[in-house]
C-alpha cells in the first residue's frame, strides 16, 4: 500500500499539517497550537507537532509515513533544529524526518526553484529569499525578544507601552487602552501589568488586530504605530532585495504570508503602497502561500519521489 508524505508548518500561533499520497493527492489536514521552537523548550514543540500529525493521520493509520518535513519557526538555530530532529526521529514518527525553517517551506511553495523574496508577518516577522544564482539569504527573524519588528507580538508589545505612557500623561490620549482592555476582558488598564507579565508572544500578537481596528477609526497614536510597522516590514524587503538582486529597483517577485498581511488586510494595503517607493522593482504575487504544501514537496524529494 502506498505510503504517506507529511508537511508541517510550525508557527508561533498555529501548527498546520498536510498529508498527501505518492501522487501528491491531499488526503488529510490538521491544525494545532503554535510549535515555534523556544530556547530550551524543544520538547514542547515536538509534542505539539507529534499530536497534530497523529490527528491528521488518524484515519490513515494503516499507511506508513514515508517522509515528513517539519518547517518550524526557530529552526534557524542549529542546536534547536538538531534537538527537534533527534526527538522526532526517536519517536519514529516517519521513515525519514527533515527539519527546516518555516521560511524555507514557505519560499518553496511561493517560488519553487525560482528566485524571489518572501515576507512573512504573523506573530513574528522575517524576510527570506533566493537570488538568481540560487543563493539564499534572510533578513529579520531574530525572535520576539530582540527582533521580529513589524510582527504581531512586536506591535502588541509597543501598543502596551503606548497605553501605559498615555495613561501617565507622557503621551497623547488614545483609545487603544480601552480597546485592548475590552478585548482581553480585563477590569482596568492596571490589570494589564500582570497580564503582560504572563503573556506569550502569541498572546501579544493577538493585540495587533485591535491596534489595526483602532487605527481605522482615526486614532493618531494607533495609526503612528501601524505606520512604523509598515516601515519596518518594508525595510526587511528592501534590505533583502539589495542582498539578492543588488538593487531594490531590480525586478524581483515578492510573496507575502502570515495573518498580519493577509490579502486585503489594512496592514497589507498600506505596505503594498509603501513598497512602490521603497522597493519599486518588486512584483507582488497574488497567490496564497501555503507553507505546509512546500513542506510536503521537501518530504517527497527527500524520499526520491517527484513532487
Amino acid at each position: 500500500m502506498n505510503g504517506l508524505f507529511v508537511g508541517v508548518d510550525g508557527g508561533g500561533s498555529k501548527t498546520r499539517v498536510l498529508v498527501v499520497d505518492e501522487q501528491g493527492t491531499e488526503l488529510a489536514t490538521a491544525e494545532g497550537p503554535g510549535s515555534a521552537i523556544r530556547p530550551g523548550a524543544t520538547s514542547h514543540s515536538a509534542s505539539v507537532i507529534r499530536d497534530a500529525v497523529q490527528r491528521a493521520c488518524a484515519g490513515l493509520a494503516d499507511r506508513p509515513i514515508r517522509a515528513i518535513c517539519v518547517g518550524v519557526a526557530g529552526a534557524g538555530r542549529e542546536e534547536e533544529r538538531d534537538t527537534l530532529l533527534a526527538t522526532l526521529d526517536a519517536d519514529r514518527i516517519a521513515g525519514t524526518v527533515v527539519v527546516v525553517t518555516d521560511a524555507e517551506i514557505a519560499i518553496e511553495d511561493a517560488f519553487g526553484a525560482g528566485p524571489g523574496v518572501l515576507l512573512t508577518a504573523g506573530t513574528g516577522s522575517i524576510a527570506y529569499g533566493k537570488g538568481p544564482t540560487g543563493v539564499m539569504a534572510r533578513c529579520g527573524g531574530w525572535g520576539p525578544v530582540i527582533g521580529d519588528e513589524g510582527g504581531g507580538a512586536w506591535i502588541g508589545r509597543r501598543a502596551l507601552g503606548i497605553v501605559a505612557a498615555s495613561s501617565d500623561g507622557r503621551e497623547p490620549e488614545t483609545t487603544l487602552g480601552n480597546a485592548i482592555v475590552s478585548s482581553l476582558g480585563l477590569e482596568s488598564i492596571e490589570k494589564l501589568i500582570p497580564w503582560a507579565a504572563a503573556a506569550t508572544p502569541a498572546d501579544l500578537g493577538k493585540l495587533a488586530p485591535v491596534v489595526l481596528e483602532v487605527a481605522a477609526t482615526g486614532d493618531l497614536r494607533a495609526n503612528s504605530l501601524v505606520t512604523l510597522a509598515v516601515e519596518e516590514l518594508a525595510l526587511h524587503v528592501r534590505t533583502l532585495a539589495r542582498k539578492l538582486f543588488s538593487d531594490e529597483r531590480a525586478a524581483f517577485r515578492l510573496a507575502m504570508h502570515g495573518g498580519l498581511i493577509a490579502p486585503k488586510s489594512v496592514l497589507r494595503r498600506r505596505l503594498e503602497q509603501r513598497l512602490k517607493s521603497v522597493a519599486p522593482g518588486s512584483t507582488i504575487i497574488a497567490e496564497r502561500v501555503v507553507p505546509e504544501r512546500g513542506a510536503v514537496r521537501f518530504a517527497m524529494r527527500e524520499a526520491g519521489v517527484r513532487a
